[in-house]
């Protein structure tokens, strides 16, 4: 019983991911390590321990910086489980914390809604941006890694003009927007020196949710039965253009939150808070989410551990520029473990293929040479074969 349980387990495309999600990371810590070794040999030991265990001793930022790429990480994988690739969560993002910014600046709300409704707005801000990939994909069948792109610079300049003509949300001494009020602000979890705040509780959540919807619904069945094969699902009775371009609402709305939280979070600084600098370069935290989601394999549970695992590498990491080492470093790391979680499970189920074959091989061998022990076995005392023979004749 125990061995069956076991062998169900191990055959099961979750441990599967995850095994090779592991041997991603393996490698990835190892070439990084190498490539340290190379560029300062005799501190390359202790740079590897800060990237690996410096994030147990700050995980209050551990959280705070793994709130937003979790939510981005989500929206790419939820697009994923569709079969659309969502390259547009930086726009997205961005578009996010715009609305965020204004509903923190134009509305004059009690402490305990005011975030809410930001949050909101933020989510609002992202559906909004991410109904046009999905509008061109399911209507004029245009690629939606072309148009989101697109709309990643699109939504960057677009943003950066809106807050530099703002007089409200823009200060042009600090080229940074104005410090938002309390009470837009994101309860903090009281973590010394860290800006975590309740949003990895929300985040957390709704990836249980759309974990839930995508494998215990009829809708999350539709939506991945498209993604599965787009004309099969229409020709079950499913709406495969609705699909797409709802999809593309709930992938947009994820990374919108995940701008809300990023710009909504208190700051260790009492009085002031997070602010956003109009510089003209998309956020790197969209891009961030689609590592997270190669990581996570696309599940929103995977998801929330592999965007908890880059934000402490990525802690350790700016660690190591104490040490001489360039902070860019964990940049490396992190670029070569995603490389490898992109094509370790191809590896593994060609290994996989490749042993199974074998063993069908084997196995018909066997088969074969008993066969042909059983064909050219001499008699046994007391067979009856020639009496048979004779009765025959």
């Amino acid at each position: 019983m125990d061995k069956t349980w076991i062998k169900k387990i191990t055959k099961s495309k979750s441990f599967s991911a995850f095994t090779s999600a592991l041997l991603a990371i393996f490698l990835g810590l190892i070439i990084g390590f190498i490539v340290m070794l190379f560029a300062r040999p005799e501190r390359a030991v202790a740079a590897l321990q800060k990237i690996l265990f410096y994030g147990f001793t700050d995980l209050g930022n551990v959280f705070y910086f793994a709130t937003p790429i979790m939510m981005t990480g989500l929206s790419v994988g939820f697009a994923f489980k569709m079969g659309l690739f969502n390259i547009g969560a930086s726009g997205q993002y961005t578009l996010g914390m715009l609305f965020a910014l204004y509903a923190g600046f134009t509305f004059d709300l009690p402490l305990g809604i005011h975030w809410i409704v930001c949050v909101l707005f933020g989510m609002l801000g992202g559906m909004l941006w991410g109904i046009f990939p999905g509008l061109f994909k399911a209507y004029f069948n245009v690629n939606e890694v072309i148009t989101s792109i697109m709309f990643n610079y699109i939504g960057t300049y677009l943003v950066d003009m809106l807050v530099k003509g703002s007089a409200k949300m823009y200060v042009p001494t600090t080229t940074r927007t104005a410090y938002l009020p309390q009470s837009a602000q994101l309860p903090a979890l009281g973590i010394k020196n860290s800006s975590a705040n309740i949003a990895i509780f929300i985040a957390i959540a709704l990836a249980i949710i759309l974990f839930i919807i995508l494998n215990k619904t009829t809708f999350g069945y539709e939506l991945r039965a498209t993604g599965f094969n787009k004309h099969a699902s229409q020709y079950a009775g499913m709406n495969g253009k609705k699909n797409i371009v709802i999809t593309m609402m709930i992938s947009g709305a994820l990374a919108g939150l995940g701008g809300a939280f990023a710009i909504l979070a208190p700051s260790t600084i009492a009085g002031s808070s997070q602010t956003y600098e109009p510089i003209n370069v998309i956020a790197a935290n969209g891009f961030n989410g689609i590592a997270v989601a190669l990581l996570g394999n696309s599940s929103p549970i995977g998801i929330i551990f592999s965007s908890i695992f880059i934000s402490h590498i990525q802690r350790g990491g700016t660690q190591t520029s104490i040490l001489g080492f360039k902070p860019e470093i964990i940049d490396v790391v992190v670029a070569i473990i995603i490389y490898f979680s992109a094509f370790s499970l191809v590896i593994k189920m060609a290994a996989g293929r490749l042993i199974t074959k074998m063993r069908h091989s084997k196995g018909k061998e066997e088969v074969d040479q008993a066969l042909s022990e059983e064909t050219y076995m001499p008699d046994k005392p007391g067979d009856n074969t020639d009496d048979i023979e004779e009765k025959e004749v």
